[in-house]
């Protein structure tokens, strides 16, 4: 397998502070209605315990994009060195193919620029030695980047409960689910 790097989420480690959504959104200064990471609550019929959990997603950059596969002007395209999906705004028209594909709902639409954008990984401050600035900032390490081509963690999922199973496009997304609490101290509470 080639490199391919992917977003990892410890839903174990998250705490749901936002760090991650508020850096990226820092880093990059969308409008107020785009939002390239988002950080959601697991539904408590899928993690039914006091305790919260939280995905933090962003774009999936998928082995076979459907955002890269629909695009009219090639405004996508996936990097062989790493696997990054980048979007090349300068190239969009604002069609909103990709918009309307992205089983995911990742790609967003600008209001200001009349044009699609979407999580770029950070691939410039990859190409730099660095993490992306959502990684980088996450207090607890709940977010990382993997290379699939090497990562090895058999407690990892692809598609955990909630998360939409779309294997044709095969998203570059891992997770690690939240323990079940143990029952610790006094049990008559």
């Amino acid at each position: 397998m080639n490199k391919q790097y992917a977003f990892y989420i410890d839903a174990e480690r998250c705490i749901g502070c936002f760090t991650c959504a508020m850096a990226c959104k820092n880093q990059y200064h969308q409008p107020e209605t785009v939002v390239w990471r988002q950080v959601y609550p697991i539904k408590k019929e899928i993690y039914p315990h006091r305790e919260r959990a939280f995905y933090s997603l962003a774009c999936n950059h998928c082995e076979n994009p459907t955002c890269l596969n629909v695009c009219p002007v090639v405004a996508y395209t996936k990097r062989d060195a790493d696997g990054i999906v980048v979007h090349e705004q300068e190239k969009c028209i604002g069609c909103g193919n990709c918009i309307r594909s992205c089983p995911y709902g990742v790609p967003r639409y600008n209001p200001v620029l009349k044009k699609a954008e979407k999580c770029s990984f950070c691939w410039q401050r990859i190409d730099a030695g660095l993490k992306p600035q959502c990684v980088q900032s996450c207090p607890v390490e709940a977010l990382q980047i993997v290379d699939l081509a090497t990562f090895d963690n058999p407690g990892a999922v692809q598609y955990p409960p909630g998360f939409p199973k779309y294997p044709k496009l095969n998203p570059s997304v891992r997770f690690l689910m939240p323990r079940i609490p143990r029952i610790t101290g006094r049990t008559d509470l």
